[in-house]
């Protein structure tokens, strides 16, 4: 798509979502424009759903989500962006039916929503560089793909902590200036309560996010009390003093004993019910991916990546993305007198195949309703074969955070060899699309399956 074409996408948008005064916020994840509206009842849904360039449309706890895909999305949301700089848009948007833990979990997510690229990219990097050093190839360039595929996880933190700042309104840089004490080496020399030793990294993106939330109620207690002529000397001050203390001596001890923690009952889980466990996950995986809640559980994939060097979770999870393949392959075979759900399913699959299940939940699986039930028992099949293995021992995980679907094998990793690893993941996704098939074929229509063309 042509720089013209997300201009033009963006220009047609934006009418229909009730102008640019109707805007409060715009933000976007790997597939979706989320926007914050004065009004939805401006929004002209139905014209909205029938442009070319839209996947589908989601209203959750008042935020407005236009589905545009993986790419587009990122070039048309500055576009977007630029049309809106003319009114004026509110730093807090009013939520409706939204709950204060929707909230807070929507708020951290957008945390780590912007991380996902660089995540992506390094994971990809860091996957080149152990299939060279098994296959003893190019021995002289895996030292320098380590290097860079390294350097952005050591130092998350700090990313974390200038998000964290930013999002909850302080200062983005005091965020991440206090976040970047927990990967300080020197913290190795600190001894506290005793004999107990801190370790460079001890409590990881946990840690950075309590610290930099810590230093945002700091810096605005700060800003409300110092005189404006000290303010600029000791509002940051004060902010990294006493922000840096606390995270030395409590922070970093609390956030390392909870991360533990966190790693040590996904073992256990994964251990003692792997096939029940993966039958959850991935069948659950779906609303949450429909309700925009998925990117919530960034931070416990962090965590165990930071951990472990790769995330269990996310290949679990992923098979939620295989039985919605499935569904769809099963509505196309069923409902062969449809041209146009049928081409909405050929365009897209391809996205599908590739982990962006968004395209065909909102312009398949949900519109149609039953079959977006079926979609989820074949995630739950695939959760459950892959889960099987980790009861005998082998772990199929992730070493970054971002695609599923085919685009997760140069990211997988665990405590097998590759060739394992790949074949019990290639097994989830096949049983995740036939079970999503099946289900879907025989139990996701009832009745005549002609008369659902009419409930799209």
């Amino acid at each position: 798509m042509a720089p013209d074409t997300h201009r033009d996408t963006a220009a047609a948008l934006l009418p229909l979502v009730g102008g640019a005064a109707n805007i409060t916020s715009v933000a976007h994840c790997m597939t979706r424009l989320r926007l914050g509206l004065r009004d939805p009842g401006l929004v002209r849904d139905e014209a909205l759903r029938a442009l070319p360039a839209v996947l589908g449309v989601v209203e959750e706890d008042g935020q407005y989500q236009i589905v545009l895909g993986p790419g587009t999305v990122a070039r048309v949301a500055p576009e977007f962006e630029l049309l809106t700089r003319g009114a004026a848009i509110k730093a807090a948007q009013q939520a409706r039916n939204a709950t204060p833990v929707k909230l807070l979990l929507r708020r951290i997510a957008n945390v780590f929503v912007p991380l996902i690229p660089a995540l992506v990219g390094c994971g990809i990097v860091a996957g080149l560089a152990g299939l060279l050093r098994n296959l003893g190839w190019a021995p002289g360039l895996t030292p320098a793909l380590t290097a860079t595929a390294s350097g952005f996880m050591s130092l998350i933190a700090v990313f974390v902590g200038y998000n964290t700042a930013k999002e909850f309104g302080g200062t983005p840089v005091l965020g991440g200036a206090v976040a970047s004490v927990i990967v300080f080496p020197g913290v190795a020399d600190i001894t506290a309560y005793g004999s107990q030793k801190l370790s460079p990294g001890q409590g990881g993106v946990l840690g950075a996010l309590g610290a930099a939330l810590l230093a945002v109620h700091i810096e605005k207690t700060c800003r409300r009390r110092v005189p404006e002529s000290l303010d600029v000397l000791v509002t940051p001050t004060v902010t990294v003093l006493l922000t840096g203390l606390v995270t030395l001596y409590g922070l970093m001890y609390v956030a390392g004993a909870i991360s533990t923690a966190i790693g040590d009952a996904t073992t256990w889980l994964l251990a003692h019910g792997g096939a029940v466990a993966g039958l959850v996950l991935g069948g659950l995986f779906l609303p949450l991916v429909m309700l925009g809640l998925h990117q919530a559980l960034i931070p416990l994939h962090a965590t165990l990546i930071e951990q472990q060097g790769y995330t269990v979770l996310l290949p679990l999870l992923a098979m939620a993305g295989a039985g919605q393949v499935g569904a769809a392959a099963a509505v196309y075979v069923r409902l062969r007198g449809d041209a146009s759900i049928r081409a909405t399913v050929r365009s897209a699959l391809p996205a599908g195949l590739m982990g962006i299940g968004e395209p065909l939940i909102y312009g398949v699986s949900l519109p149609l309703g039953r079959p977006f039930v079926t979609a989820c028992v074949g995630g739950a099949f695939g959760g459950g074969f892959v889960g099987f293995f980790n009861t005998l021992g082998i772990k199929v995980g992730s070493t970054a955070i971002g695609p599923s679907g085919w685009a997760l094998f140069p990211l997988l990793g665990g405590n097998k060899g590759l060739a394992e690893t790949a074949a019990i993941y290639a097994g989830g996704l096949l049983t995740g699309y036939l079970a999503g098939f099946l289900a879907t074929y025989f139990l996701g229509f009832g009745g005549d399956a002609r008369r659902w063309t009419t409930r799209r």
